[in-house]
């Protein structure tokens, strides 16, 4: 994610060198996904598919890219139209590079159109042979003058393309997935913090059996004070803010000595650890470091690892310095444990510097008319809207105000609380539809998306389950929804996917689904007992053409 610091690409390899190898069935897979070596050659194209995918990542202080093939098989259960990915591989990775910028402090998008470019050279990859990809801005790369520069880069490939623009709480917990923090929690028992240092900012993000529980940012990183040889030639707010509270003489274009360098990334470890162990700024620090934070207080981690350019320092695997205070500052934090600051044990990530995502999968499915709940058909199409998976039990009776919480939560998940986008919300519905029941999820979706809703998006909720027709007319005839209200059934999805809706096709009453799911390089792993698997890994529907 936003990170500081470099790594070396790797030689290039064209997607066309790649083959992938026989996938054999394990308990690692869901029942019904079986070796495709051992399939009649005939069958391979309707039970196969093979996606060429690119994950970018633009941060505040580097950027990166990567190619990766994607390998998907339909579930052996009769017509099943459900894939999921059995097989993902980065193929190419590019140098860690510094974010260009120009004088003004906005993102240089000439010159990071041509790395752009380069990386597809250098990788012998066309543009054109590109499936699917994802895009993921972070930190300053977020704001619209940027933003919208960085999106003319992409222009050409926004219908395939998941363009992520991730806040604190998902770039945390894009994160842990990416550096594989949650895959290995569900073979620890232990409950994990999983703390990514970048170059602006430390994400951490709480974890236990496969699920993240809560995460939180503070200002801490690597490259809030940029440095040419001694002098300061980059300060961020935050560290200004640090160097004020602990008596540290710093000031754009004046002297840091390396005396009043330790003493900064000391009080910058002092803060991250009053975060780490404590939950919050220590007092003797501006309590405004910590940005956000959601994480319970029940759970306490007893394992750590991290992740972001820091990471490679506190590891030991990169000694090339970049200007900033990166190298000491992972110096400091490893002294901190040494010394017994933090009772946890630090584990290595899989990933450290490169902990994104790799691409996006993608797939289709046709959902049938009569089961759409649609009103205002004139909103459709939509694209890229972002999937939010309320965490609440449909099971037996529930109450509005459940499923009001969950879906805000989800939100705050998402970064997509303050209503500047429309989402999708996915749920799983159990038992009967059953008036009550049916009303307090209506009631509940009401409340949740409220701000939503105010702002004139649409309402679009999509289910596995046979009531959205139902539900459709609940929202705009008895609650009296105004804005337009979109409820598919058929449809099973969960957070880190994106959904574009088609126009219903008459008259064969059908709507078109394209669903989007970030990757992560993570092997697949099944959540105990559901043969569903984990998020990232898991894909609905079959891609056609």
């Amino acid at each position: 994610m936003t990170s500081s610091g470099h790594s070396h690409g790797e030689s290039s390899i064209s997607l066309d060198q790649i083959h992938f190898p026989d996938h054999h069935h394990d308990e690692d897979e869901p029942d019904g996904v079986g070796d495709p070596s051992q399939e009649p050659e005939e069958y391979w194209d309707v039970e196969n598919v093979q996606l060429d995918t690119v994950g970018i990542d633009i941060g505040s202080s580097t950027s990166h890219l990567m190619f990766a093939r994607v390998h998907m098989q339909r579930l052996a259960q009769g017509l099943s139209s459900r894939f999921v990915v059995v097989d993902r591989k980065v193929v190419w990775r590019s140098p860690v590079v510094l974010t260009p910028y120009l004088p003004d402090n906005s993102i240089d998008a000439d010159v990071l159109g041509k790395f752009v470019q380069e990386c597809y050279v250098e990788a012998g990859v066309e543009r054109t042979s590109i499936d699917t990809g994802a895009v993921v801005l972070t930190g300053e790369a977020l704001k619209r003058r940027n933003a919208r520069a960085i999106a003319d880069l992409f222009a050409t490939e926004t219908g395939t393309f998941v363009c992520a623009s991730a806040g604190h709480h998902l770039e945390a917990a894009m994160a842990a997935h990416g550096s594989g923090a949650v895959a290995d929690s569900r073979e620890d028992p232990r409950v994990r913090l999983h703390v990514d240092v970048g170059g602006g900012t430390a994400k951490l993000a709480l974890i236990a059996d496969g699920a993240i529980l809560g995460t939180a940012a503070v200002a801490v990183g690597g490259r809030l004070v940029a440095l040419d040889g001694r002098r300061v030639v980059r300060v961020e707010g935050p560290a200004l803010e640090v160097a004020q509270a602990a008596g540290i003489p710093l000031a754009l274009g004046e002297e840091l000595s390396e005396g009043d360098e330790q003493r900064l990334v000391r009080s910058f470890v002092d803060v991250l650890v009053g975060c780490i162990d404590e939950g919050g700024v220590p007092a003797s620090y501006p309590a405004d470091l910590l940005l956000v934070d959601d994480r319970p207080p029940s759970a306490r981690p007893q394992v750590v690892s991290f992740s972001g350019g820091v990471a490679e320092y506190f590891y030991g695997r990169e000694s090339q310095t970049f200007g900033d205070v990166a190298p000491s500052l992972a110096a400091e934090l490893r002294a901190a444990f040494d010394a017994g600051r933090l009772d946890m044990e630090v584990v290595e990530a899989r990933a450290h510097i490169r902990a994104t995502v790799i691409g996006a999968s993608q797939f289709s499915v046709q959902v049938s008319g009569n089961t759409v709940g649609l009103s205002g058909a004139d909103i459709l199409p939509v694209r890229n809207l972002p999937v939010l998976f309320p965490r609440v039990s449909l099971e037996g009776d529930f109450e509005p105000a459940a499923v009001a919480d969950a879906v805000a939560a989800a939100a705050r998940r998402f970064d997509v609380e303050d209503a500047g986008q429309p989402v999708a919300v996915a749920l799983h519905w159990s038992g009967d539809p059953e008036y009550r029941r049916l009303r307090a999820l209506a009631e509940g979706l009401v409340a949740g998306l409220a701000e939503h809703l105010a702002a004139g998006h649409p309402l679009v909720v999509l289910l596995d389950g046979d009531l959205a027709r139902s539900l459709g007319r609940l929202l705009t005839e008895e609650l009296g929804v105004q804005q337009p209200v979109v409820c598919l059934d058929g449809v099973r999805l969960e957070e880190f996917d994106y959904v574009d809706i088609g126009e219903l096709i008459r008259p064969a009453g059908v709507v078109p689904v394209i669903i989007k799911s970030l990757l992560f390089d993570a092997p697949p792993q099944a959540v105990s007992g559901s043969g569903v698997l984990a998020r990232g890994t898991e894909s609905v529907g079959s891609r056609h053409g």
